[in-house]
């Protein structure tokens, strides 16, 4: 198994990563109902930190940006306490963790929320479909409240505060969520965004608010503990794919060489113009690249081998099987989760999935 590039070390700026086995962010609605991290959040990481990289569940940046019902934020000092058990507990068994900044946008319910807090977007456009709320079940997205451009420089901020709190809970870095619909995603995207000022209305004015954030977040912590998360094709949260997105995303890739140390790109379609746009980021992009989307052990290898990645992300896998990385390199069968209970709160499907010696 030596031979495998999978189980090969990795720099990550000033990081070494133990192996290639990325545990890619998952929602799993763990937190409190005020949004702090739990004891049983610090050991769910703890179970799974022989992942090369572990990148956290979606983490609010703000009041504003805490659409679901118990994700965790990064925004008060009681948050950042909780998650400094989390990073302790994932460093005391020798892991690497980053946490993803997920600002919801208008993917968000005023239940799920802080009382006060507001549901912003770049436009007036609501999201298709339901918000699930503990309350009263599923509820129509909202329309949104759009952004003046103070605000959005606000939003920018946000970001910058929730990076540097990250640093002080302890994390190694901090993943930008500019994917599946979400608030950086919705500025990027036409689809979402009909703005004419600086923030909309050109290729380069719908990359801006990804570029500031990114940009603005480097400057506070350092490139090398940035990365983002794009998904090109993707349609998750009401987000259509057109073609003529695709210049958007290059410009991307063009410019994030100079604000982070890694693109995680989500693999949402097989088709010609996804590999082409992957092929495009490889060759133009400086840094790491990560690749995700269903992944299998002989995938994955195949891909780093060919040098299509440097890493590759897994997520459903690591629900049921915390030693992951051990399954792999012993040929071990995997254990499959139970979907009634990802999204649940308390232990059961989250902490109480066995290692491969506790079976």
């Amino acid at each position: 198994m030596s031979d495998l590039r999978l189980f090969t070390p990795l720099s990550l700026g000033d990081l070494r990563l133990n192996n290639r086995i990325v545990m890619a962010p998952m929602t799993r609605n763990r937190a409190s109902v005020d949004h702090i991290p739990t004891e049983h959040m610090a050991l769910y990481y703890a179970q799974r930190a022989s992942a090369g990289l572990i990148i956290t569940e979606g983490t609010s940046p703000s009041i504003n940006g805490e659409g679901y019902a118990r994700i965790p934020g990064i925004w008060n000092e009681e948050q950042i306490l909780g998650w400094r058990k989390v990073t302790e507990a994932v460093h005391d068994r020798g892991g690497k963790i980053f946490v993803q900044l997920m600002h919801t946008g208008r993917i968000s319910h005023r239940l799920n929320m802080h009382e006060g807090a507001l549901i912003v977007a770049p436009s007036e456009v609501r999201a298709k479909g339901n918000m699930r709320t503990d309350q009263e079940g599923g509820q129509a997205h909202p329309v949104p409240y759009a952004m003046t451009e103070g605000e959005v420089h606000d939003a920018v901020l946000e970001f910058v505060q929730a990076a540097t709190n990250a640093i002080t809970a302890g994390f190694d870095g901090v993943e930008l969520h500019a994917a599946n619909g979400y608030l950086i995603e919705q500025f990027i995207r036409p689809t979402t965004n009909q703005r004419t000022d600086a923030y909309g209305g050109t290729t380069e004015k719908y990359a801006h608010f990804a570029l500031e954030v990114a940009r603005q977040v480097a400057e506070a912590i350092g490139k090398d503990r940035v990365g983002i998360r794009l998904s090109p094709y993707g349609e998750m949260n009401d987000m259509p794919y057109q073609p003529e997105f695709d210049e958007i995303y290059r410009y991307l890739a063009d410019q994030l060489g100079e604000y982070v140390t890694y693109i995680h790109l989500i693999n949402a379609s097989e088709g010609e113009g996804y590999t082409a746009l992957r092929q495009y980021v490889r060759q133009v992009f400086p840094g790491i690249l990560i690749l995700n989307r269903s992944y299998t052990k002989e995938r994955a290898e195949e891909d780093l081998q060919n040098g299509a990645a440097d890493l590759i992300s897994f997520g459903t896998p690591f629900i049921a099987n915390p030693d992951l990385p051990e399954r792999f390199e012993q040929e071990a069968p995997l254990a499959e989760g139970d979907p009634s209970t990802f999204y649940s709160p308390g232990e059961k499907g989250y902490t109480d999935y066995p290692k491969l010696d506790e079976e």
